[in-house]
């Protein structure tokens, strides 16, 4: 099965076209083509995502990034057998573009078009290689992943904690209260004059700090949540605690100085706050597998405290290869195929719906 898969759910205008097959059992699939349009460029003067500005970009890149998709996967498009595009959550205008778009495509060749949970397409790049090594070979060792799994998402506009008890069944078990981990930030990045996007931001200024080994700006931001009974979060006190921290030192010290001792802390409270949560589910809960996934699990500081922290439990632990972290189509493909196979690919649940909730009840996952 050739699957085009296309993602316009936020600021990234994706295309991608993915080989599927053998089913549930021994999943194979070989990325032959995984393509996009960034629009940080046009967003960073604004400090965030400004949505109908997203949506004209969406709209002017979208043909040529599919077309590009089709030229290096060196397949035309009326040898696609399947069309999965993103429905939600994500912006209303951007998810539209490349819906319709879809819709328009998938008439014109007469080819099966399925729409794809964003979230549940994260979830899958866990079973994507990285398309530099061999794209024909087994994905990421399907005997690794058994059932439950508990999946750590985090992205800018979400951060949640979800049992995945099977293929398409699911049940969030803790998620944000209020910001999202990828939210909080680009918040505190902006605080601290750092510009958009704010983790990258955040992660250079802590590497530099880290580098300099100089402990007379050391500072201490608070953990939120990190010791409450359930497995939520939150993090806008901690966008709160930094702007007062800040206010407080520019008073004493250098901006040069205290700005990457605070961006070091912001990055490693907003760790041990996923990370706690994370080991708090797996001692309670005894999943199979355990995977981070969104755009936030690029994270360098993320991804080495959550491997050393769960060496000690013997469970797989999966995460995606960096250029599969961010939104991309080659996830959505996989996703769309997962839930064609399981009998989800029918005309309706390609409406754009932006509450996972909705979405989950509209293709009959489970919460």
């Amino acid at each position: 099965m050739y699957i085009l898969g296309i993602e316009t759910s936020c600021d990234d205008t994706a295309a991608a076209v993915i080989e599927a097959k053998d089913g549930f059992n021994k999943p194979f699939f070989s990325v032959l083509s995984n393509t996009s349009y960034s629009q940080v460029a046009i967003h960073k003067k604004f400090g965030g995502i400004v949505p109908n500005l997203a949506s004209r970009a969406h709209l002017e890149k979208i043909i040529p990034t599919i077309k590009e998709a089709l030229r290096v996967a060196k397949i035309k498009l009326d040898k696609i057998d399947l069309i999965a595009v993103t429905r939600g959550p994500g912006l209303m205008p951007s998810l539209l573009i490349g819906i319709n778009i879809a819709r328009a495509l998938a008439y014109r060749c007469r080819t099966p078009i399925i729409g794809v949970n964003h979230i549940e397409g994260h979830i899958y790049s866990n079973w994507l290689k990285p398309i530099r090594e061999n794209p024909k070979s087994e994905i990421r060792n399907p005997k690794k992943i058994q059932f439950p799994a508990l999946i750590l998402i985090v992205s800018g506009g979400h951060t949640e904690l979800v049992l995945m008890k099977n293929y398409g069944k699911y049940k969030i078990i803790g998620q944000t209260l209020d910001d999202a981990a990828g939210e909080a930030f680009d918040k505190t990045a902006r605080l601290l004059g750092l510009g958009f996007p704010g983790g990258p931001a955040i992660a250079r200024q802590a590497e530099r700090w880290k580098s300099e080994k100089n402990t007379k700006y050391q500072v201490k931001l608070p953990r939120p949540m990190i010791n409450s009974k359930d497995y939520n979060f939150s993090f806008s006190g901690l966008k709160t605690a930094v702007l007062y921290l800040y206010n407080d030192l520019i008073k004493k010290y250098p901006a040069k100085k205290i700005i990457p001792a605070i961006a070091a802390e912001v990055q490693n409270a907003i760790v041990d706050v996923l990370t706690a949560k994370t080991v708090k589910a797996i001692k309670n809960l005894k999943p199979k597998t355990v995977m981070i996934t969104g755009g936030v699990s690029a994270n360098k500081a993320l991804r080495e405290k959550m491997s050393k922290e769960f060496k000690s439990y013997k469970i797989p632990f999966l995460m995606p290869d960096i250029s599969y972290a961010t939104d991309n189509a080659a996830m959505i493909a996989v996703a769309g195929y997962f839930s064609a196979i399981g009998g989800s690919a029918s005309g309706g649940n390609y409406l754009a719906k932006n509450s996972w909730k909705k979405i989950e009840a509209n293709a009959n996952l489970k919460l």
